[in-house]
């Protein structure tokens, strides 16, 4: 499954905000209908059981409440996707990574091994479940975190203990801090702290370029990992950091080592655990390049001849810091690019057909979703955390903004059913990108309109809303009124309202440019002709 993930530190973002970002991609040739659901602490499972690899868990006592992302058609079980809980813990699961086949035979992924032969049988096997993966990873984290850090070492320790069946990367992020842990083979995970003034790009690859193994079995105040990283490391010769031998612990002394040589306890994860092979450079470097071409146009030659910058390039950075402060607005943007402005943009007069269709573009046909999660520090607790949702192909939709300290999501974002409905968000926004993308010249002045129109109806609504919210002086840990007569309603209501307000506005503005779309491009029809019948 194919998804991209963009992720910016507290302090390059607009307004201090750490942002987790990623598009939820169905592979090829099909489409995965999705819905927006709050989960509550009555409605968790105590025991958990994977659908696709049959794995059962018994799950912690006092979950939280939380938001989820799943699959409105749930016959290969939960796929959570991106969420925020009652503690403003945010989470995005998952990336879907490369590896190696040095890293997949030294920790092989476990698989569901079916049962086989007759029982009572010489020749029967039982039924072996597999490991954890992205249907499970935010069911099963989310509701017991209080912090970013807690996320990695919850999942670390599930990975430990039950394995999973693909490499995957995962966001969490708190108000400080963002982690970003990638799997490495079937048990072992490595994790790294974004740096608060970077964004980081993510496209399908394992991205991780530098990790300190001295911090991560220290403080770990930038790095976690597996408590075997190491001897896993040396015991199957996967660290490929070609170092002076002055370097080596076991040579002693590493005085007089020549200056900006490699220390020995940093690795470049990418080469140790990752993949860099041709189908890299068509689908998942392009990304990468793309992204960090539009958030810092200046920094680099990206169009020159020079190999370092080019969408084939293998050591594009993992971070970066931005030219200038990063918005929602951008974030969706970047997540919604097809190389405009390239010879590589699918939609383009310029560039010759085979440039056109050379790379895999971000905004592609078949995003299920997209989450950007937003847990704001200048916010009182009651009222910080904002999951702003889109549905279907990102260059022709828009984002619908909700808060998440409610105990239920608005209609028109969690109505999703097998049924094509104008009634849902996900069915609309489908079929306003397939009608748009057939003509997209003649659509995308409407589409264009119509998402300037709706991020300031969203931006507008949250801005009224944080303006209506006023925590009282003795107000509950929810936000509701401590009782003292300062509010009729509590907080978490109010939100709950403010979420139907602003989704039933953008439903409108959506349904008006679906007709408009519709008009256009049934004009452009194939069959049409201009002679009037007289």
């Amino acid at each position: 499954m194919g998804c991209t993930t963009l992720l910016v530190g507290r302090r390059a973002s607009a307004d201090g905000s750490p942002l987790v970002a990623r598009t939820e991609d169905s592979s090829n040739g099909s489409f995965d209908p999705k819905h927006v659901v709050v989960v509550r602490p009555e409605d968790q499972p105590r025991v958990y059981t994977s659908v696709l690899s049959r794995l059962r868990i018994e799950l912690p006592e006092n979950p939280l409440r939380y938001t989820s992302v799943p699959n409105a058609l749930p016959d290969e079980g939960i796929w959570g996707g991106a969420g925020i809980n009652a503690a403003n813990i945010a989470m995005s699961a998952t990336e879907t990574l490369t590896s190696n086949p040095r890293v997949l035979g030294a920790d092989p992924l476990v698989d569901l091994v079916p049962e086989s032969g007759a029982p009572g049988t010489p020749d029967h096997r039982p039924e072996r479940p597999g490991g954890i993966g992205e249907e499970d990873m935010l069911t099963l984290v989310l509701p017991y975190i209080r912090s970013a850090r807690e996320g990695v070492e919850r999942l670390g320790a599930l990975l430990a203990e039950h394995g999973t069946y693909e490499m995957n990367g995962i966001a969490f992020s708190d108000v400080e801090d963002i982690w970003w842990l990638e799997t490495v083979g079937g048990h072992h995970w490595i994790a790294k702290r974004v740096p608060e003034d970077h964004y980081v790009t993510m496209p399908n690859q394992l991205g991780i370029d530098s990790f300190d193994l001295e911090d991560a079995e220290g403080k770990g105040h930038d790095h976690l990992a597996s408590r075997d990283l190491r001897s896993f490391l040396e015991t199957h010769h996967l660290d490929l950091t070609l170092r002076d031998a002055s370097l080596d612990p076991s040579a002693g002394s590493s005085a007089g080592a020549p200056a900006g040589a490699p220390s020995p306890h940093v690795l470049n994860p990418r080469e140790a655990f990752g993949s860099h092979t041709d189908a890299d450079h068509v689908y998942n470097t392009p990304r990468a390049w793309s992204m960090q071409r539009t958030l810092n146009p200046t920094s680099e030659d990206w169009d020159g001849p020079g190999p370092g910058n080019r969408p084939e390039s293998d050591d594009l950075p993992w971070s970066r810091r931005p030219e200038r402060r990063l918005t929602i607005e951008d974030v969706k943007d970047v997540l919604s690019s097809h190389y405009q402005g390239t010879p590589y943009d699918p939609y383009s007069a310029h560039g010759t057909e085979a440039q056109r269709r050379a790379f895999r573009p971000i905004g592609i046909n078949r995003h299920n979703a997209l989450a950007i999660l937003q847990i704001r520090p200048d916010r009182p607790e009651s009222s910080r955390a904002l999951q702003w949702i889109a549905y279907a192909s990102n260059p022709f939709t828009t984002l619908i903004p909700m808060f998440t300290n409610v105990d239920e999501a608005p209609e028109y974002l969690a109505t999703t059913t097998a049924q094509v409905s104008t009634d849902s968000f996900y069915w609309t926004s489908r079929l306003l990108a397939t009608l748009a993308d057939a003509h997209f010249a003649d659509a995308i002045p409407l589409i264009e309109r119509y998402q300037l129109t709706t991020l300031a109806l969203g931006r507008a609504a949250v801005h009224a809303t944080d303006g209506t919210v006023c925590r009282p002086p003795h107000s509950a840990a929810d936000g509701s009124s401590g009782g003292d007569g300062s509010s009729e309603r509590s907080v978490p209501s109010v939100l709950a309202e403010a979420n139907t307000t602003v989704a039933e506005q953008i439903r409108a503005e959506t349904d008006q440019v679906l007709g408009a779309v519709l008009h256009t491009t049934s004009n452009l029809m194939t069959n049409r002709f201009s002679r009037s019948d007289g």
